[in-house]
Protein backbone atom coordinates (compact mmCIF):
# COMPACT_ATOMS: atom_id res chain seq x y z
CA UNK A 1 0.00 0.00 0.00
CA UNK A 2 1.67 2.80 -1.26
CA UNK A 3 -0.08 6.08 0.89
CA UNK A 4 1.47 9.23 -0.08
CA UNK A 5 3.29 11.93 2.16
CA UNK A 6 2.61 15.33 1.20
CA UNK A 7 5.50 18.21 1.47
CA UNK A 8 3.80 21.34 3.29
CA UNK A 9 3.73 23.23 0.02
CA UNK A 10 1.23 20.50 -1.06
CA UNK A 11 -0.40 20.15 2.04
CA UNK A 12 -1.47 24.32 1.33
CA UNK A 13 -2.61 23.42 -2.46
CA UNK A 14 -5.60 20.38 -0.97
CA UNK A 15 -6.04 23.06 2.11
CA UNK A 16 -7.18 25.98 -0.63
CA UNK A 17 -9.09 23.14 -2.54
CA UNK A 18 -10.83 21.90 0.15
CA UNK A 19 -11.81 25.49 1.76
CA UNK A 20 -13.73 25.84 -1.10
CA UNK A 21 -15.49 22.41 -0.31
CA UNK A 22 -16.37 23.87 3.43
CA UNK A 23 -17.53 26.95 2.08
CA UNK A 24 -19.88 25.74 -0.56
CA UNK A 25 -21.14 23.18 2.45
CA UNK A 26 -21.80 26.18 4.55
CA UNK A 27 -23.70 28.19 1.96
CA UNK A 28 -25.74 25.17 1.12
CA UNK A 29 -26.54 24.77 4.60
CA UNK A 30 -27.27 28.20 5.12
CA UNK A 31 -29.75 28.24 2.01
CA UNK A 32 -30.74 25.45 1.07
CA UNK A 33 -34.94 25.53 2.15
CA UNK A 34 -38.33 23.26 1.99
CA UNK A 35 -39.83 23.01 -1.56
CA UNK A 36 -36.54 23.25 -3.53
CA UNK A 37 -35.57 20.47 -5.55
CA UNK A 38 -32.23 18.30 -5.35
CA UNK A 39 -31.59 19.46 -8.99
CA UNK A 40 -31.93 23.13 -7.61
CA UNK A 41 -29.84 22.50 -4.71
CA UNK A 42 -27.15 20.15 -7.30
CA UNK A 43 -26.96 23.43 -9.34
CA UNK A 44 -26.22 26.29 -6.33
CA UNK A 45 -23.17 24.16 -5.12
CA UNK A 46 -22.14 23.87 -8.36
CA UNK A 47 -22.35 27.31 -9.42
CA UNK A 48 -20.65 28.37 -5.96
CA UNK A 49 -17.40 25.92 -6.36
CA UNK A 50 -17.08 27.42 -10.06
CA UNK A 51 -17.58 31.12 -8.76
CA UNK A 52 -14.64 30.50 -6.46
CA UNK A 53 -12.53 29.22 -9.48
CA UNK A 54 -12.62 25.29 -8.83
CA UNK A 55 -13.95 22.79 -10.71
CA UNK A 56 -17.23 20.24 -9.55
CA UNK A 57 -15.05 17.08 -8.94
CA UNK A 58 -17.89 14.50 -8.62
CA UNK A 59 -19.26 15.76 -11.69
CA UNK A 60 -18.64 13.04 -14.24
CA UNK A 61 -16.50 11.43 -11.51
CA UNK A 62 -16.72 7.67 -12.52
CA UNK A 63 -20.16 8.63 -14.41
CA UNK A 64 -21.42 10.45 -11.46
CA UNK A 65 -23.90 13.10 -13.51
CA UNK A 66 -23.93 15.99 -11.04
CA UNK A 67 -21.80 18.37 -8.83
CA UNK A 68 -23.27 16.94 -5.49
CA UNK A 69 -24.54 14.05 -3.98
CA UNK A 70 -27.97 14.98 -2.49
CA UNK A 71 -28.62 12.19 -0.73
CA UNK A 72 -32.29 12.39 0.64
CA UNK A 73 -34.02 10.32 4.00
CA UNK A 74 -33.15 6.79 3.47
CA UNK A 75 -30.68 7.36 0.81
CA UNK A 76 -27.26 7.34 2.70
CA UNK A 77 -24.79 8.07 0.26
CA UNK A 78 -24.53 9.26 -3.79
CA UNK A 79 -27.98 10.11 -4.20
CA UNK A 80 -28.75 11.56 -8.06
CA UNK A 81 -30.19 15.21 -7.73
CA UNK A 82 -33.85 15.31 -9.45
CA UNK A 83 -36.71 16.70 -10.05
CA UNK A 84 -38.08 15.64 -5.89
CA UNK A 85 -38.41 18.76 -3.48
CA UNK A 86 -37.01 19.05 -0.02
CA UNK A 87 -39.83 19.16 2.83
CA UNK A 88 -40.28 20.46 6.35
CA UNK A 89 -39.26 16.79 7.95
CA UNK A 90 -36.72 15.51 6.04
CA UNK A 91 -32.76 14.99 6.34
CA UNK A 92 -30.25 15.29 3.49
CA UNK A 93 -26.71 14.50 3.04
CA UNK A 94 -24.60 16.57 0.73
CA UNK A 95 -21.20 15.54 -0.27
CA UNK A 96 -19.12 17.51 -2.70
CA UNK A 97 -15.45 17.56 -3.94
CA UNK A 98 -13.52 20.23 -5.59
CA UNK A 99 -10.66 20.42 -8.25
CA UNK A 100 -8.31 23.14 -8.19
CA UNK A 101 -5.00 23.75 -9.87
CA UNK A 102 -4.73 19.49 -10.20
CA UNK A 103 -5.51 19.34 -6.35
CA UNK A 104 -8.85 17.40 -4.56
CA UNK A 105 -11.36 18.33 -2.07
CA UNK A 106 -13.95 16.33 -0.68
CA UNK A 107 -16.45 16.43 2.48
CA UNK A 108 -20.18 16.34 3.21
CA UNK A 109 -22.82 17.10 5.76
CA UNK A 110 -26.34 16.09 6.67
CA UNK A 111 -28.39 19.38 7.22
CA UNK A 112 -32.45 18.50 8.71
CA UNK A 113 -34.85 20.61 6.47
CA UNK A 114 -36.54 22.52 9.47
CA UNK A 115 -37.59 20.89 12.27
CA UNK A 116 -36.82 16.63 12.92
CA UNK A 117 -37.49 14.55 15.54
CA UNK A 118 -35.58 13.23 18.20
CA UNK A 119 -34.48 9.83 15.93
CA UNK A 120 -33.49 11.97 13.21
CA UNK A 121 -31.07 14.55 15.49
CA UNK A 122 -29.23 11.36 16.81
CA UNK A 123 -28.91 9.79 13.90
CA UNK A 124 -26.82 13.08 12.33
CA UNK A 125 -25.09 13.80 15.59
CA UNK A 126 -23.54 10.21 15.26
CA UNK A 127 -22.03 10.84 12.03
CA UNK A 128 -20.81 14.09 13.22
CA UNK A 129 -19.84 13.21 16.54
CA UNK A 130 -18.02 9.92 15.23
CA UNK A 131 -15.81 12.09 12.85
CA UNK A 132 -14.82 14.50 15.17
CA UNK A 133 -13.85 11.75 17.67
CA UNK A 134 -12.04 9.76 15.21
CA UNK A 135 -10.31 13.16 14.25
CA UNK A 136 -9.42 14.11 17.91
CA UNK A 137 -7.16 10.75 18.18
CA UNK A 138 -5.32 10.60 14.91
CA UNK A 139 -1.90 10.47 15.90
CA UNK A 140 1.17 9.55 14.38
CA UNK A 141 1.61 5.61 14.40
CA UNK A 142 -1.69 4.83 15.31
CA UNK A 143 -2.95 1.87 12.99
CA UNK A 144 -5.81 3.07 9.61
CA UNK A 145 -7.04 -0.26 11.77
CA UNK A 146 -7.20 1.04 14.77
CA UNK A 147 -8.85 4.13 13.82
CA UNK A 148 -11.48 2.26 11.79
CA UNK A 149 -12.26 -0.09 15.23
CA UNK A 150 -12.98 3.21 16.83
CA UNK A 151 -15.26 4.38 14.55
CA UNK A 152 -17.27 1.44 15.03
CA UNK A 153 -17.18 1.05 18.70
CA UNK A 154 -18.17 4.98 18.43
CA UNK A 155 -20.72 4.54 16.54
CA UNK A 156 -22.18 1.02 17.81
CA UNK A 157 -22.39 2.55 21.55
CA UNK A 158 -24.80 5.06 19.96
CA UNK A 159 -26.74 2.35 19.09
CA UNK A 160 -26.11 2.69 15.27
CA UNK A 161 -24.13 0.97 12.74
CA UNK A 162 -21.50 1.43 10.13
CA UNK A 163 -22.55 0.91 6.47
CA UNK A 164 -20.54 -1.84 5.30
CA UNK A 165 -18.50 -1.87 2.09
CA UNK A 166 -17.80 2.25 1.15
CA UNK A 167 -15.28 3.98 2.75
CA UNK A 168 -13.27 6.90 3.63
CA UNK A 169 -10.12 7.40 1.61
CA UNK A 170 -6.60 8.90 0.55
CA UNK A 171 -6.82 12.56 -1.61
CA UNK A 172 -4.54 14.60 -2.96
CA UNK A 173 -3.84 14.53 -6.99
CA UNK A 174 -6.53 11.90 -7.63
CA UNK A 175 -10.04 12.20 -5.43
CA UNK A 176 -9.62 8.71 -4.40
CA UNK A 177 -5.89 6.90 -3.38
CA UNK A 178 -4.67 4.88 -0.97
CA UNK A 179 -5.41 3.87 1.96
CA UNK A 180 -9.38 2.63 2.08
CA UNK A 181 -10.36 3.82 5.35
CA UNK A 182 -13.63 1.61 6.79
CA UNK A 183 -15.71 2.76 9.58
CA UNK A 184 -15.49 -1.19 10.80
CA UNK A 185 -12.46 -3.04 11.08
CA UNK A 186 -12.50 -5.47 8.14
CA UNK A 187 -10.16 -7.84 8.47
CA UNK A 188 -7.78 -9.09 11.29
CA UNK A 189 -6.41 -6.97 14.54
CA UNK A 190 -6.70 -3.71 15.27
CA UNK A 191 -3.01 -3.90 15.68
CA UNK A 192 -2.11 -4.88 12.30
CA UNK A 193 -1.38 -2.31 8.94
CA UNK A 194 -0.11 0.53 7.91
CA UNK A 195 0.17 3.94 10.61
CA UNK A 196 -0.54 6.76 10.11
CA UNK A 197 2.23 9.58 9.53
CA UNK A 198 3.21 13.26 9.40
CA UNK A 199 2.52 14.73 6.25
CA UNK A 200 -0.70 12.02 5.19
CA UNK A 201 -3.98 13.08 3.77
CA UNK A 202 -7.16 11.34 3.79
CA UNK A 203 -11.34 11.58 4.31
CA UNK A 204 -12.58 10.22 7.04
CA UNK A 205 -16.80 9.76 6.37
CA UNK A 206 -18.67 7.65 8.67
CA UNK A 207 -22.11 6.52 7.02
CA UNK A 208 -24.88 5.29 10.10
CA UNK A 209 -27.34 3.07 9.15
CA UNK A 210 -30.29 2.28 11.75
CA UNK A 211 -30.43 -1.60 11.71
CA UNK A 212 -28.71 -2.75 9.25
CA UNK A 213 -25.19 -2.08 7.84
CA UNK A 214 -25.76 -3.98 4.67
CA UNK A 215 -26.06 -2.08 1.66
CA UNK A 216 -28.50 -2.47 -0.60
CA UNK A 217 -27.76 -0.07 -4.57
CA UNK A 218 -31.26 1.33 -6.16
CA UNK A 219 -31.98 1.13 -9.36
CA UNK A 220 -30.05 4.47 -10.71
CA UNK A 221 -27.22 2.11 -9.41
CA UNK A 222 -25.39 5.03 -7.18
CA UNK A 223 -28.19 5.58 -5.04
CA UNK A 224 -27.35 3.77 -1.90
CA UNK A 225 -29.45 2.57 1.10
CA UNK A 226 -29.60 0.43 4.09
CA UNK A 227 -31.58 -2.85 3.30
CA UNK A 228 -33.31 -1.98 6.66
CA UNK A 229 -34.56 1.15 4.49
CA UNK A 230 -34.60 3.38 7.19
CA UNK A 231 -32.72 6.93 7.46
CA UNK A 232 -29.32 7.13 7.19
CA UNK A 233 -26.52 10.05 7.83
CA UNK A 234 -23.08 11.07 6.96
CA UNK A 235 -20.78 13.43 7.35
CA UNK A 236 -17.12 13.87 6.05
CA UNK A 237 -13.90 15.56 6.51
CA UNK A 238 -10.60 16.06 4.52
CA UNK A 239 -7.83 15.91 7.17
CA UNK A 240 -4.00 16.34 7.26
CA UNK A 241 -1.86 15.34 9.72
CA UNK A 242 0.34 18.32 10.66
CA UNK A 243 2.68 18.71 13.99
CA UNK A 244 1.24 15.21 15.35
CA UNK A 245 -2.37 15.62 15.12
CA UNK A 246 -5.08 15.95 12.59
CA UNK A 247 -5.84 19.57 10.66
CA UNK A 248 -9.08 19.70 9.24
CA UNK A 249 -8.61 21.09 5.62
CA UNK A 250 -12.67 21.12 4.86
CA UNK A 251 -13.69 23.90 6.48
CA UNK A 252 -14.52 27.38 5.57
Amino acid sequence: MAIAIRKPAEIEKLRQANRIVGETLDYLRRNVKAGMTLKEIDAMGEDFIRSKGANPSFKGLYGFPAAVCTSLNEVIIHGIPDDTKVKEGDILGLDLGTELDGWYGDAAITMPIGAVDERDEALIACAKDALYHAIEIIRPGLRFKELSFELERFIEERGFKPLLSFCGHGIGRKPHEEPEIPNYLEHGSPKSGPKIKNGMVFCLEPMICQKSGTPKILEDKWSVISEDRMRGSHYEHTVAVVGNRAEILSVA
